[in-house]
């Protein structure tokens, strides 16, 4: 159980932050810089999440968990054995990434397919979840590179992979089931 008594520590000064195994890194770390881009996503779910309701809502409910949960395991690094560490260690699972692939046929099993890319916008909630793939997808990148210089949970990859891809097609959802997409005419104002 988390207790946070005091806000601030001052621990973080000096320009470094602990990892959730206790080690000290640089707060511009790769490994910082993936789990803050994965907070940073989840405040933006948080944000679309003012204009959503019913199923919609519940999701995006439900994904913000999910990106607690991924921010924990990224913020500790992999150990041969998680088992040796004081507390049990929170990972990703493939449950949650099939529980997503799920979720995105059944959103999609709506949509008429894509004859035109489309640019981000149409209704508020729509705009707000491209912003939300948008900055999943840096996260993504950033997790991706880290795992060039570290190990990294596949299934972290994975879910923010899919993730994006939830965000693209629930934004066609929320523009009346793609009716109402904003089409990219190439060349249009040339």
């Amino acid at each position: 159980m988390v207790v946070l008594n005091r806000i601030y520590t001052k621990t973080g000064d000096a320009g470094e932050t602990a990892l959730g195994n206790g080690a000290r890194v640089a707060k511009h770390a790769t490994r910082v810089s993936a789990y803050g881009t994965v907070d940073e996503t989840n405040a933006t779910v948080g944000m679309a999440r003012l204009h959503a309701t019913g199923e919609m809502d519940a999701a995006l409910a439900m994904i913000q968990n999910d990106l607690f949960d991924l921010g924990a395991d990224l913020c500790r690094p992999e150990m041969e054995r998680d088992a040796d560490a004081p507390y049990p260690v929170l990972r990703m699972v493939a449950a949650q990434v099939a529980r997503i692939e799920g979720e995105i046929d059944a959103l999609n099993a709506r949509l008429t397919p894509l004859r035109s890319f489309i640019l981000p916008g149409g209704s508020a909630l729509s705009a707000h979840l491209h912003l939300c793939r948008t900055v999943s997808r840096r996260a993504e990148r950033l997790v991706v590179e880290l795992g060039t210089m570290e190990s990294v949970n596949d299934e972290a990859v994975k879910y923010l992979n899919r993730l994006s891809d939830w965000f693209f097609v629930a934004a066609r959802i929320a523009n009346d089931d793609g009716r109402a997409d904003v089409l990219w005419v190439p060349g249009a104002n040339r």
